[in-house]
Parts: C-alpha cells; structure tokens; sequence
C-alpha cells in the first residue's frame, strides 16, 4: 500500500515550459512562498485534455487574484505544447507555463506516471506556500476535472491555512459558516 502524497513536500526538479509565447525554466524554487497547482494530464493534442486546460484557462484569472499560479503538466515537450498553443484556439487562451516533463521525473514526482505508456493520469496537486501537497486528485483518463470545482477546493484550503482551528465542511463555500472540532461536536453533526 502506497504512503500518502497528502503534506509531503514537493521533490526537487528542473524543467522547461512554455508560458506566454516564451520557454520558461521551471523548479521547485518557483512555488515557493505562494501557492501552486499542479496539473496533469495524459497528452497534447488530444480530446479531453483540451477541454480540461481550455476550463483552467477560463479560471485562470480567478485563481491569480487567490495567488495561486499554475502548472500544467504532461510528458510532452515544451516544443510539443508550443506548437498546440499555436494550433488550438482552446489550448491558444492559456495564459499559465505549460511545463514539458519528457523524462517523466515530475510526473512521476507526484505518482501519476502510466509507466507503459509513458503518459500521466488525470493528477490535480494543490500546493501550500511552504511546498506542501494539501489536495490530491486523480482521475481515469476518460474523467475530466472541473476548475470551478478546483478553485472552491483551494478557497478552503487557504481558509483552513490561516483559521487555525477551524475546518471547512462538505461543499463548504467562501462566507458560509466552518467547524472547530471539539469533544462537543462530537455525534451533534
């Protein structure tokens, strides 16, 4: 049985992304202080997969304003998503790197690496300002991910960082009411 990803740090890596009509280098480094996503996904010019980015693409700016940036993450080269980028007029809206991870290390990194094939699961990863792994997600290939969905998860994860104490619950929402655990509550839920 594999150890949980969940609080672990994020391991050391260097890479080359596509971001803004540029090739960007990318490390660990970059996600310190604030905090990041993390998004796999199997493969470039593909159908779901477009579908995905094109609706991260979309919230992109909401989740700048949280500060968090995002990483978008296949097996593909930086070339390969440069080329997509200039292709695709979903894939063309992105504003966030799209990192290249040819050799696999990241992906396997965050165990989303479909060793046969060489491609990475459906893998979200939220990432805490100290380089803490605080969601996982990860789905079969034929499952797509939802941003909006996404974006509350990371509401409650920075509420929860700076409200010590208190917890959020089922499908809680910025401004609804959070939990203090304590013996009180216990069985009154």
């Amino acid at each position: 049985m594999n150890q949980s990803i969940i609080n672990t740090k994020i391991l050391p890596f260097k890479t080359t992304a596509f971001h803004n009509g540029d090739f960007i280098e990318v490390t660990e480094a970059d996600t310190a202080g604030k905090w990041s996503v993390f998004f796999f996904y199997p493969a470039d010019f593909t159908f779901v997969c477009p579908t995905e980015l094109g609706d991260l693409a979309d919230h992109y700016a909401k989740l700048q304003e949280m500060g968090v940036e995002v990483y978008s993450v296949s097996t593909d080269t930086h070339f390969t998503h440069k080329a997509w980028h200039d292709s695709s007029d979903t894939i063309n809206k992105i504003n966030y790197p799209m990192i290249g991870d040819p050799t696999g290390t990241i992906t396997r990194n965050f165990g989303v690496m479909i060793e046969q094939d060489g491609l990475a699961l459906r893998g979200t990863f939220v990432v805490n300002p100290e380089g803490e792994i605080k969601v996982a997600e990860i789905h079969d290939l034929g499952i797509g991910r939802s941003a909006s969905e996404l974006v509350r998860k990371i509401q409650a994860a920075q509420y929860v960082a700076s409200h010590d104490g208190e917890v959020c619950p089922a499908a809680w929402q910025p401004g609804e009411a959070t939990l203090a655990p304590s013996l009180d509550l216990v069985g009154k839920i």
